[in-house]
């Protein structure tokens, strides 16, 4: 007899993620919302990462490890292809979920029955490695509620940046991603962005205005190593959407979209600078 499909996936994609993987294991055990699977997915790990997932007991955690490094985009697809929730969250081994955060997300999809929301996400916290809060981030100016999809797409245009948050702040229907496709990183600092774009193609956005996630930054992180190359990466991936028609993007967007991603890596590295010394 198969196992009852869980309403939530939460998909943990790692590779050397010891130092911090345990956190992110029991900040989603310690949701309040229980009717989830959390699927840990080692990408050949050579470190510590497999013991001390080995320390957690729950029924809901399956540890699977890759025979063979896929890399980033190689794992997060592996995440999609193996879960079997309703719902969908990928969160990175170095972030966190507030207790909260799968109830309030679910909730919202539960209650869209017409599917025209294509994803839910939230405010965030942005913590150190010592787990010290950095900074708080939010989509500017939004209150608890939806958002339409060309509203928010333009607005990550003109701004530069991924206004929607890292992937532990959203949550998606997995028949929808089944749609959509695989994760794509051909412009890989965006590559959860690219999916959020790909997602608004059939649906609005829903922002919940709590703090629901946080996500790390430190010197070794994927992200922060992809640095320099994170500006050239935004405005590519920019040109690719708008040349496939879905933006209906202004001149106004497309001349802030050239320029708004040069100053937020400026001021990304400064503050890299500054708190990861």
């Amino acid at each position: 007899m198969s196992a009852p499909v869980p309403r939530v996936s939460v998909c943990i994609p790692t590779y050397k993620g010891a130092q911090t993987i345990g956190a992110a294991i029991a900040s989603v055990l310690a949701q309040t919302f229980t009717d989830f699977e959390l699927l840990v997915i080692d990408d050949g790990s050579p470190d510590a990462t497999a013991e001390v997932v080995a320390g957690f007991s729950d029924p809901r955690l399956r540890y699977l490890r890759n025979t063979t490094n896929l890399g980033p985009e190689g794992n997060w697809n592996r995440c999609l292809a193996e879960a079997r929730g309703r719902y969908f969250k990928l969160l990175p081994h170095d972030d966190v979920l507030a207790p909260q955060c799968l109830a309030r997300q679910s909730a919202v999809l539960d209650a869209d029955r017409d599917d025209r929301i294509a994803l839910v996400f939230s405010a965030r916290e942005v913590i150190g490695p010592d787990d010290r809060v950095l900074t708080r981030r939010g989509y500017p100016g939004a209150r608890e509620g939806r958002l339409p999809a060309g509203q928010v797409l333009r607005q990550c245009v003109r701004r530069g940046t991924n206004l929607l948050g890292e992937p532990g702040a959203v949550l998606f229907r997995r028949a929808l991603a089944q749609r959509v496709g695989a994760f794509d990183a051909r412009q890989p600092y965006v590559i959860d962005l690219d999916y959020w774009f790909r997602l608004l193609a059939h649906g609005d956005a829903y922002y919940c205005d709590e703090v629901l996630a946080s996500f790390r930054v430190s010197a070794s992180q994927w992200s922060v190593a992809l640095g320099r190359q994170q500006s050239q990466d935004f405005r590519a991936f920019v040109a690719r959407h708008d040349a496939e028609g879905g933006l209906a993007l202004s001149l106004l967007d497309r001349g802030l979209g050239r320029v708004t991603p040069a100053l937020n890596n400026l001021a990304r590295r400064v503050f890299y600078q500054v708190y990861l010394r």
